[in-house]
Parts: C-alpha cells; sequence; structure tokens
C-alpha cells in the first residue's frame, strides 16, 4: 500500500516545528491551534490524555462526566428513560424524545437519532434490552457516568447544554472536546487546563507510576501538538 504523503494544509501548519518531537506549553499549544489555518467549517479542538493504567483491569479504568468552565459550543440531543412520573419533567428539561418500552422498541427499530441516553435507576431494567445496542457506541447509561440519576431534569439540561462523557480506550487513551477552534485562547486554555486538572486527581490506587504520560491538542484536521507535561 502506497503511503499517503502530508497535504499543503498539514505542511503549512507543521512549518517551523516538528510534531514528532516538539512539545510545548499548554498556552503555546493552544496558540498553534488558534493559529492553524481555517477551514469552511468551525473545526472541534480535543484533548488526548495518555494515561499510565492497564485498561484491561477492571479497578484501573477512568470514566467519568463534566461541565467544562466554557463549554464546548455544540448542543447535545438527550434521549430520557423514565417513568410516566418523570416524563413532564424530562421534557420541559429538553429531552427530544422521553418513554421507556416505547423507546427502547424505537431504538431497536434503528431510530439513533441522540447523543446522550439519561435514565432512571428504576428504568435499567428496561434500558438493559439495548446494551448490546448502545454499548457499543458509548450510548448505554451508566451510574459512573451519571447518566444513570433520579434526577433526570437537572442532568438533562446539563448534558443539553455540552456537558462531555469520557472514559478511556483500549490502549489507554482519553479523548475529550474542549471547544471550538473559533473559541478565543483564554478559553480554550480554561476548559484544556479544567480537564487536565479533573483527570490528574482520578489516577485508580492500583496504577503504579507516572499517571499522566502524554498529552496532545489537536483540531479536527490539524496536526497534533504535544504538551509540555507540568508545564
Amino acid at each position: 500500500m502506497a503511503k499517503l504523503k502530508p497535504g499543503k494544509r498539514y505542511n503549512a501548519d507543521i512549518k517551523g516545528w516538528d510534531p514528532l518531537s516538539d512539545s510545548f506549553t499548554l498556552e503555546e499549544a493552544v496558540a498553534k491551534i488558534k493559529a492553524f489555518k481555517k477551514t469552511k467549517f468551525d473545526q472541534t479542538v480535543d484533548i488526548c490524555l495518555l494515561l499510565g493504567i492497564d485498561p484491561k483491569q477492571a479497578d484501573q479504568r477512568v470514566r467519568s462526566s463534566i461541565s467544562l468552565p466554557h463549554g464546548v459550543g455544540k448542543q447535545k440531543r438527550v434521549i430520557a428513560f423514565v417513568g410516566h412520573d418523570k416524563v413532564k419533567e424530562a421534557k420541559e428539561a429538553g429531552a427530544v424524545e422521553v418513554g421507556s418500552d416505547e423507546l427502547v422498541k424505537k431504538i431497536e427499530g434503528g431510530w439513533m437519532d441522540f447523543d446522550v441516553a439519561v435514565a432512571t435507576p428504576d428504568m435499567m431494567r428496561v434500558v438493559s434490552k439495548l446494551a448490546r445496542i448502545l454499548g457499543p457506541r458509548g450510548l448505554m447509561p451508566s451510574p459512573k457516568s451519571g447518566t444513570v440519576t433520579p434526577k433526570v431534569g437537572p442532568t438533562i439540561k446539563e448534558y443539553a447544554a455540552g456537558k462531555i462523557e469520557f472514559r478511556n480506550d483500549d490502549y489507554g487513551n482519553i479523548h475529550a472536546p474542549i471547544g471550538k477552534q473559533s473559541f478565543d485562547q483564554k478559553t480554550l486554555l480554561e476548559n484544556a487546563q479544567f480537564i487536565i486538572d479533573t483527570i490528574s486527581k482520578m489516577k485508580p490506587a492500583t496504577s503504579k507510576g507516572e499517571f499522566l504520560k502524554k498529552i496532545t491538542l489537536s483540531a479536527t484536521m490539524t496536526p497534533g501538538v504535544r504538551v509540555e507535561l507540568g508545564a
């Protein structure tokens, strides 16, 4: 298979530095992302943190949800699995679909027009039927991520406003959005620092050695910019 050559945009973005060896303070990395050539759409800026964990060990997996100080610039479509007593609350909070067994059947039929699924604890017996559909997509409600809760109204509002979930992948990486390239530098910097500080405090007790091993910022169509650890 022929090796793909970097495009003109990529070559222009890396002019004067080497993405494979150079690293920058967080503030400098954000400035680089802001300086990269703009596209016709507003690129999402992501942060990737490589953690010193063994992803195969259940007690070392890192997963949670947070609301960033300035949001991520995207409204999310939230559905809610609730009983009749919570339907009005869920709808008023902004859920795009609300229900129980009928909502399960709709998803089993192929409907997937949503970003987050929230459920009350008593509804998990119903939602469990969707584990094979929602699980692989990262959409299964979970107490650990805060999407299984009796407080459906506030939870729906938080996720609709852009609250994010994150969890490590099979290689120990956590990927999360921190905003849009159009955000000002201070906003992106504060969002990035917030998620770094949050995850830094989540080191599993059984994880030994260095916890944060590598941090990289990138936008949808840009090179990754490596961040100096501790900078």
